[in-house]
């Protein structure tokens, strides 16, 4: 899109200054004038002006849209932080492996970063066919407008059918906006992706209703077909050593790697036990711990497993745990060998995050409470006085 002055009809009268929200105009010689760096197209100035003197020019739907008929390709978007991949990415990859397959065609990997070239091995080992590789000091560190202009430019000149992407802070904040540039529908929090081999339909199935139905969606004329996946929901990608695939190092034009934030430091959150997603065991705390000072107990028990902290979205909300601890619908999804929930209800909200953890401990007084009907081992008593327990009884058995 584009948008311009008609100085013609302009009267510099300074009320579409008023109502950009970016401060994109300022009145020059009695006439508006539109700073595009600044200017984000959200056409609140053309609407301001009385006078119909600012056009915003909208290419057709045509000019826009990919057809099925000439996309192809399945796309994973490989996210990396530091440099090292995440491994949702590796998850995507399994799926995206089994679509490739069905549908006959190819997977692609998309890396965007900087001095990331060698990880290339990487995913070529997990069963890429094709690496999109994009390399630039700018991209060391995710920023909103870079990456997404980066893979809309990759988009449009490669025309992929499908795209997935990991449902992470960054895979939400970065496909989102993708999908508005580039014209596709987008399916969030999937956790089922299959091929309807016949007319070559991507099918999303996700939690809706707040996880009472599971809803399949398919979007049949626009193209990529794009979803994001909650981590630990499908399995990873078998790593196949000395695999190897066609690399491909776009050259980016400088003009797409400005942005108009600045990223002034990175700070690491400092966790005494391990990261919450990546956890084998997981010791998570609701409402029913009554305040931010009773996590403690949870923290001992989960550092004398080894394991990690998690929270319920009331827990959360309350401010009692930061939302990095959330588990749940609007939090992480999470699949430890171990998951142990203490003075958690069990509403739908939180079990979509946990409940396919192979086995479950509920410690509860309610002994209706919903987390019971999905737990392994259920435990009816006072949570202050079980789990200090539990945490003497794992230090003796495991020595510490």
């Amino acid at each position: 899109m584009s948008i311009k002055i008609l100085f013609d009809k302009c009267t510099g009268c300074n009320l579409c200054v008023t109502f950009c929200p970016f401060g994109a105009i300022e009145v020059k010689d009695g006439k508006a004038v539109i700073d595009l760096d600044k200017c984000n197209l959200c056409g609140a100035c053309v609407d301001s002006c009385n006078l119909k003197a600012i056009e915003l020019i909208k290419p057709s739907a045509a000019e826009e849209k990919i057809s099925p008929a000439e996309a192809r390709d399945v796309w994973i978007f490989c996210e990396q932080k530091g440099g090292l991949i995440q491994s949702v990415s590796w998850e995507l990859l399994g799926k995206g492996r089994e679509l490739a397959d069905k549908l006959g065609t190819k997977l692609c990997g998309v890396l965007l970063g900087h001095n990331i070239k060698e990880k290339a091995r990487e995913v070529f080992a997990r069963g890429v066919d094709k690496l999109y590789l994009v390399d630039s000091p700018k991209l060391a560190n995710y920023q909103n407008e870079p990456y997404t202009e980066v893979l809309v430019k990759l988009i449009k000149k490669y025309r992929p059918e499908v795209l997935l992407c990991g449902a992470t802070t960054m895979g939400r904040s970065l496909i989102s906006r993708v999908a508005v540039k580039v014209r596709a529908g987008l399916t969030a929090d999937c956790t089922g992706l299959d091929i309807d081999t016949k007319d070559r339909l991507l099918l999303q199935t996700r939690p809706a209703f707040g996880g009472n139905i599971m809803a399949t969606i398919i979007t049949p004329t626009h193209r990529p077909q794009m979803a994001t996946v909650r981590h630990k929901v499908m399995k990873e990608a078998l790593v196949e050593e000395g695999r190897t695939g066609e690399l491909i190092e776009e050259d980016i034009d400088e003009s797409l790697l400005s942005s108009r934030s600045k990223l002034l430091d990175i700070v690491e959150e400092i966790e005494a036990t391990v990261n919450l997603t990546e956890a084998d065991i997981i010791v998570s705390g609701g409402r029913g711990m009554g305040g931010p000072e009773n996590f403690k107990i949870v923290e001992e028990l989960a550092l004398v497993l080894g394991g990690a902290v998690g929270a319920s979205r009331a827990a959360v909300d309350a401010g009692w745990m930061p939302y990095s601890h959330q588990v749940g619908q609007t939090g992480k999804t999470v699949c430890p060998k171990l998951y142990i929930a203490c003075g958690i209800s069990g509403q739908i909200q939180h079990l979509i995050g946990m409940q396919s953890s192979n086995s479950i401990v509920a410690i509860n007084k309610d002994p209706e409470a919903p987390i019971f009907k999905v737990a392994t081992y259920g435990i009816v008593d006072d949570l202050f006085k079980v789990v200090p327990l539990l945490t003497k009884r794992f230090k003796e058995v495991l020595g510490k």
